[in-house]
């Protein structure tokens, strides 16, 4: 089993790299690199998921995914979103559906 538990762990573990050496630590390389690019790989770790998911390739879906959640973390450190924030956010949209959820949103 993973030594993360929760979201909240990588969460922590990802925050306190942040000040690390970006030569021995990944998180404070891209840290060091800036949202923007953070943003980018996020986007590329989608697209990764989604290309192995389309393939029903189960196996790299789930390590595409493990990338895709790790990049999020890591964005949401680099912006000052705390997992809780978002855990609240699904939480005001449980009893409604996605459609009316869509509807709620400023275009």
């Amino acid at each position: 089993m993973s030594e993360f538990k929760t979201l909240d762990e990588l969460f922590d573990t990802i925050k306190a790299k942040r000040t690390a050496n970006p030569e021995k630590s990944y998180c404070a390389k891209m840290f060091k690199k800036g949202r923007n690019k953070i943003a980018q790989k996020v986007g590329e770790e989608a697209v990764e998921t989604v290309i192995e998911a389309a393939g029903n390739n189960k196996k790299e879906t789930i390590e595409e995914s493990a990338d895709l959640i790790f990049h999020l973390l890591l964005l949401w450190v680099e912006m000052g979103i705390k997992p809780e924030k978002v855990m609240v956010e699904l939480e005001k949209r449980k009893d409604i559906s996605g459609i009316e959820e869509k509807k709620k949103r400023k275009v």
